[in-house]
């Protein structure tokens, strides 16, 4: 049914229903994923309450989110790889996580989406904010967002 999916990752024990999700789907269908996981740009801006950083420090804290992600992605494609499923990781680094599933599920040529979703709902949705809803408004595919 789907050749290739997206599957997004942050590593929390919601997102991980969403890997098992994939891989059975992937599994089913001999299906290939390309698994993402978005680490943030470290703050810069004064105005965001936060204290002046030597840039060094700054670059340290990236790196270790980087490399996190890095862990996370990995775990996915050994999960895998042990389920003979092709998996690809893919790592970047952006403040724009729906923008950047978007494009590389168009750049990937997906055409399955494979999320999960929070579920937050009234005040704290405004406040968080939604990725998913954004991809689900904006994408040209498929989305499967599991809760």
């Amino acid at each position: 049914m789907y050749n290739h999916i997206l599957l997004a990752t942050d590593g929390s024990e919601l997102s991980e229903k969403a890997v098992q999700h994939a891989l059975a789907l992937a599994k089913l269908g001999q299906t290939q994923i390309t698994v993402v996981n978005i680490s943030p740009n470290y703050p810069r801006s004064y105005f965001e309450g936060s204290a002046v950083i030597d840039l060094k420090e700054v670059e340290r804290i990236q790196q270790g989110w980087l490399d996190a992600a890095q862990v996370v992605v990995d775990k996915v494609v050994a999960q895998g790889t042990a389920v003979g499923v092709p998996v690809k990781g893919i790592v970047l680094q952006s403040d724009l996580v729906a923008e950047s599933l978007l494009k590389t599920a168009e750049k990937e040529h997906c055409d399955l989406i494979v999320m999960a979703s929070h579920g937050y709902r009234g005040i704290k949705r405004l406040l968080l904010g939604s990725e998913t809803q954004h991809v689900l408004t904006h994408a040209t595919i498929p989305v499967l967002v599991l809760r």
